[in-house]
């Protein structure tokens, strides 16, 4: 498999919520919105030689995904009533604003998190990363369950602070 190929299957899988979420919302079937999905996924890979490195992937394999649902929409327009193309077009455009907030929302996360103190950022991976329990994190830590809901607690409202203050003030009211 060649570079071009690996970078844009990792790509391709990574987004693979983004695209769900966007076509999802234009459809709202999951049935057919899965259905939508592998095919832009097919036409993805079909045209894979055409996405060039560096450029904006999720842009194109939404745009993909809009024809794609266009293309199913005229389909289902022969069976039944669908939306009509201009509220599609609206739906689509709600779609890549909202899907554009999560992944700002997501990096906002991503920094909050960094920013937490090793042991904050253990507790909160061990416990919605991984799923473990909580007595499970407290035996491991050798901590009493108790000691380990606290710093949980602490942690996430840590959290809250910062994705919503976005300040570095949030994260320095305390350890565990």
């Amino acid at each position: 498999m060649s570079d071009h190929q690996l970078e844009f299957v990792q790509l391709l899988t990574s987004h693979q919520g983004r695209l769900y979420a966007y076509v999802i919302s234009m459809l709202g079937n999951p049935d057919q919105a899965r259905d939508v999905m592998q095919e832009t996924n097919a036409v993805l890979w079909q045209k894979s030689d055409d996405f060039q490195s560096g450029t904006n992937f999720a842009a194109w394999m939404m745009q993909t995904a809009y024809y794609q649902v266009m293309a199913h929409r005229q389909k289902m327009n022969r069976e039944r009533l669908v939306f009509d193309d201009a509220m599609t077009a609206e739906l689509a455009e709600v779609a890549a604003q909202r899907n554009d907030l999560m992944e700002q929302r997501h990096a906002k996360l991503q920094d909050c998190l960094a920013k937490l103190s090793d042991t904050h950022r253990d507790l909160i991976r061990a416990r919605y990363q991984d799923g473990f329990e909580l007595a499970v994190i407290a035996q491991t830590m050798n901590r009493k369950t108790n000691a380990i809901k606290q710093a949980l607690f602490r942690a996430r409202a840590a959290l809250i602070d910062c994705v919503k203050l976005n300040s570095d003030d949030a994260l320095t009211g305390g350890s565990s």
